[in-house]
């Protein structure tokens, strides 16, 4: 039986890089970012809050076997891969690449004067060395009539970009200030604050960059801030069998 559980992980106790052309935190372990004990929430692998600078980003490289969301907060991000693929991600176009038994790509700040500021998420795929695959939508309309829309899904939400994860969808919401919402019901869930603040029905208040991973918690309600309003990203992950 799973325990009940609401972990609260504070902006500022993440993992932080900073070089000269990237800021980003890292919600769990990553590259030279170790530790043992946070490696994932569920499904949840990665987290990252990447902020890039004008005319830079991530050159080509590779994956393989991962489901990766990328959303665009501000600004706009280039990517390109190798099947084909290639365009502008901008706020509100939800993106998905399946890696599969591997894909490269790169991930670029078209602006010259703009910095482009973003979530990427990996979970893991029901089914490993599939063929690699990529998929792009525009959700700002349904975005835009409020509460909470599918993003990523792998059990077929309309509105949402399809995911090889059967046990994941991802949740998003513009919340006006003072609107509320309640979280999905599932074993798992990772709450992700990426603009403005809410509040936390059992948990309080949440800023900018903070997250809460929840274990067995019900469906608690959030609120968005009466001043700033509020962007959140809900996984809600059903796993047959956490790693």
């Amino acid at each position: 039986m799973i325990r009940t559980n609401i972990d609260i992980r504070r902006s500022k106790e993440r993992f932080q890089t900073e070089i000269p052309w990237l800021e980003s935190r890292h919600s769990f372990s990553f590259g030279h970012h170790y530790d043992p004990k946070n490696t994932h929430h569920g499904l949840l692998l990665v987290n990252n809050d990447d902020i890039v600078r004008p005319g830079t980003g991530f050159q080509t490289h590779p994956h393989q076997d991962m489901e990766i969301v990328t959303w665009v907060l501000d600004g706009e991000l280039e990517h390109k891969d190798t099947l084909g693929n290639a365009g502008i991600i901008y706020p509100g176009l939800a993106q998905r690449m399946s890696a599969g038994r591997g894909i490269w790509h790169s991930e670029m700040n078209p602006s010259g004067d703009r910095e482009v500021h973003f979530v990427q998420m990996w979970v893991l795929p029901d089914t490993e060395a599939i063929d690699p695959s990529y998929e792009q939508l525009d959700i700002n309309r349904e975005l835009d009539r409020g509460g909470l829309v599918p993003i990523a899904s792998g059990r077929g939400h309309q509105a949402a970009i399809r995911i090889g994860q059967k046990g994941a969808v991802l949740w998003g919401g513009r919340l006006k200030p003072g609107e509320s919402v309640r979280l999905p019901e599932a074993p798992y869930l990772h709450l992700f604050v990426p603009k403005g603040a809410v509040t936390l029905e059992g948990a309080g208040r949440l800023e900018k960059g903070d997250a809460v991973r929840l274990t067995a918690a019900g469906t608690p309600a959030v609120t968005a801030d009466l001043a700033s309003g509020a962007e959140i990203l809900i996984w809600e992950m059903n796993p047959q069998s956490a790693p």
